[in-house]
C-alpha cells in the first residue's frame, strides 16, 4: 500500500482481524476497531465498510491464504506408492499446521465460529469449504485409485480429525508438568504435536513402514 487511504485501509483490517479472533465477530464491535486503529467510526465505515463487510473481508483473507497454502502442498507433489500417498496426506496437515503457527489468528476465527460466532453470517462454509474439500479429493484421487489408501478408511473425516486437532491445539496448548501452559510456538511442543499427528494417519490409514 502505498496511498494514504490503502495504508488507513489495510492498518483496519490488521486490527479488525486481531479483534475478531481474540473476541469473536459478536464481541467486537465497530468503536472497538475504531479505537484500537485510533480512527474514528467514520473513518472505518468509509476505507472499510461496517463490521458485516469487514468480517467478511477478513474471513477472504482467511480462505485465499488457506487455499493458497494447500496448493503448495498438494501441487506437483507424486502418488506413484503407499509412501508417498502417505507423505502427502502428512504433507496436507504439516502446511495447515505451519499456516497456524505463522497466523495464529486464522484458527482462532474459526473456532470462534465453531462455537457459532457470527451465526447470522451463514454462507462461508460453503463458499470456502467446497473448493477446499474439491482440491484435497482431487490430490489424494490417485492414492486411492492406486489402491494405496484403505477404501475403508473415511478420508473426508480423517482430514477433519486433524483439522480439529490442529485448531483446537493452537488455542489451548498443552500443560507441561509444571502446569504451565505450553503452545505451538514452542519448538518441542510443535515437534511433538507434529509426530503425533504423523503417527495418529500413519496408523488410521495403515500406511506400510514408519511415519514420514
Amino acid at each position: 500500500m502505498t496511498s494514504a487511504d490503502g495504508g488507513q485501509r489495510e492498518l483496519i483490517l490488521r486490527v479488525a482481524t486481531r479483534l475478531f479472533a481474540a473476541l469473536g465477530y459478536d464481541a467486537t464491535s465497530i468503536s472497538q476497531i475504531a479505537e484500537a486503529a485510533g480512527l474514528d467510526v467514520a473513518t472505518i465505515t468509509q476505507q472499510a465498510g461496517g463490521k458485516r463487510e469487514l468480517y467478511l473481508t477478513v474471513m477472504d483473507w482467511v480462505h485465499e491464504t488457506e487455499l493458497a497454502s494447500l496448493h503448495k502442498a498438494v501441487e506437483g507433489v507424486p502418488v506413484t506408492s503407499p509412501e508417498q500417498a502417505n507423505a502427502l496426506v502428512c504433507r496436507i496437515i504439516d502446511q495447515y499446521l505451519d499456516l497456524c503457527v505463522a497466523h495464529p489468528e486464522i484458527p482462532a476465527l474459526w473456532m470462534h465460529r465453531w462455537l457459532s460466532d457470527a451465526s447470522d453470517v451463514t454462507e462461508l462454509e460453503l463458499r470456502y469449504t467446497r473448493p477446499m474439500g474439491k482440491l484435497v479429493k482431487s490430490a489424494l484421487a490417485p492414492a486411492i485409485a492406486g489402491g494405496y489408501i484403505d477404501p475403508d478408511v473415511d478420508m473426508e473425516y480423517l482430514l477433519w480429525s486433524m483439522l480439529w486437532c490442529v485448531n483446537g491445539f493452537s488455542q489451548s496448548g498443552v500443560l507441561d508438568e509444571h502446569g504451565n501452559r505450553r503452545h505451538m510456538d514452542d519448538p518441542e511442543v510443535l515437534r511433538r504435536f507434529r509426530a503425533l499427528l504423523h503417527r495418529m494417519i500413519h496408523r488410521t490409514v495403515a500406511f506400510p513402514g514408519d511415519p514420514p
